[in-house]
C-alpha cells in the first residue's frame, strides 16, 4: 500500500514541484490549494503525510495544522514557508508550535523533504 502525502500550497507550480518529487519516490499524492480544501480532502481520504504551505487563502497553514491536529492528533505535518525574510521563521516557528513535526523555508531541496517524510513516517506515533 503505498504512503499517501497531501500537499497543500497555493502557488499551482511549487504543488507541481513536490508531486513529482513525491511520486518519482513512490509516494502518491494529493494536493489543495489552500487549507480549506486540505482538510476536505484529508477527511475525504486521509493522508499519512501532510506537506502545508503557512501563507495561504482561505485559510491558512497554521489554522489547517490546528485543526489537523485537533481532529487527528497522530497526524504528521511538515510546514513550509518562503513568504522570505525574517517572517518565513517567524511563521515556521508558530508551525512547530501548533504541531508541525518538521519546518522548511522554501525552496526546501528534495533530499531534505525525502529524508524528513521518512524521518516521519518511521517515528512512532504520538
Amino acid at each position: 500500500m503505498a504512503v499517501r502525502v497531501l500537499v497543500a500550497d497555493d502557488n499551482a507550480q511549487m504543488r507541481e514541484v513536490l508531486r513529482l518529487i513525491l511520486e518519482r519516490e513512490g509516494y502518491e499524492v494529493d494536493e489543495a490549494p489552500n487549507g480549506e480544501v486540505a482538510l476536505q480532502r484529508f477527511r475525504e481520504k486521509p493522508a499519512d503525510i501532510v506537506v502545508t504551505d503557512i501563507l495561504m487563502p482561505e485559510k491558512d497553514g497554521i489554522q489547517t495544522i490546528m485543526e489537523l491536529w485537533r481532529d487527528y492528533p497522530h497526524v504528521k505535518v511538515i510546514a513550509i514557508s518562503g513568504s522570505g525574510g525574517p517572517e518565513t521563521e517567524t511563521h515556521l516557528q508558530y508551525a512547530r508550535l501548533f504541531g508541525a513535526m518538521k519546518t522548511f523555508p522554501k525552496p526546501v531541496s528534495r533530499s531534505e523533504l525525502i529524508s524528513a517524510i521518512e524521518e516521519l513516517l518511521a517515528a512512532p506515533a504520538q
